[in-house]
């Protein structure tokens, strides 16, 4: 499975001392790098197949672990992730997790934070990871899809939905990407987006076919 940026970024800075420590002169890696670092990929991962079960018990591990360092701006970056995989599949809430961190997690994830929930303005563009600055910029679709990344490109899709301003176009990629990697999750959710849309559009055979689709999801094993 390929890893969203916002979760690659925390990743890597946790892996990065694992790195020095496979080096003989390196001193060894503190064991809660490494059980956090597996322990948010297990996350990721199984948030986005819908286990509810394991990504809850993933994540708190995951949280334990950075937690334990006393770095609020590492466990700040963790609740971020939790909050943008719930953006993508239209999960939306106050991210409860990051409130009480927001003042020491700095201006960037703040910003993020705000981009998340759909409170775009006055959002300082250059705060935010890279691959969203189009998408607030009033990029639309083609800002969209051009984002690499699947996991970034399906929360850029739910910002984009959150704050009003999704085409269709935006709902069909979205749809696509969650079916390209299997991730029944947001697929399931940006379905039922296109299956309400159908309905008020009055097409009935769309949404047919769209509710076979989601029955054919929902029928299938985890």
């Amino acid at each position: 499975m390929r890893t969203g940026r916002a979760v690659a970024r925390l990743l890597a800075s946790l892996a990065a001392a694992a790195l020095l420590g496979a080096c003989a002169s390196g001193p060894a890696t503190p064991q809660w790098r490494l059980d956090a670092r597996s322990a948010l990929a297990g996350f990721e991962t199984a948030y986005l197949r819908g286990d509810s079960r394991v990504a809850a018990q993933e994540f708190s591990r995951a949280r334990r672990e950075l937690a334990s360092t006393g770095d609020a701006e590492l466990v700040a970056r963790a609740e971020l992730t939790r909050c943008a995989l719930q953006v993508a599949s239209l999960e939306f809430d106050d991210c409860p997790g990051f409130g009480p961190l927001a003042q020491d997690a700095g201006p960037a994830a703040r910003a993020y934070a705000d981009y998340l929930a759909g409170r775009w303005q006055g959002i300082d563009a250059s705060l935010l990871p890279t691959q969203h600055r189009p998408t607030l910029a009033g990029g639309g679709e083609a800002a969209l899809v051009s984002i690499g990344d699947p996991v970034s490109r399906l929360v850029a899709a739910g910002a984009l939905f959150r704050a009003g301003r999704i085409a269709p176009a935006g709902i069909a990629a979205a749809v696509d990407t969650a079916s390209a990697n299997g991730w029944r999750r947001p697929l399931l959710a940006w379905l039922g987006v296109q299956a309400q849309r159908a309905q008020a559009a009055g097409d009935a055979a769309a949404v047919a076919a769209i509710r076979r689709r989601i029955e054919l999801v929902l029928g299938a094993p985890r």
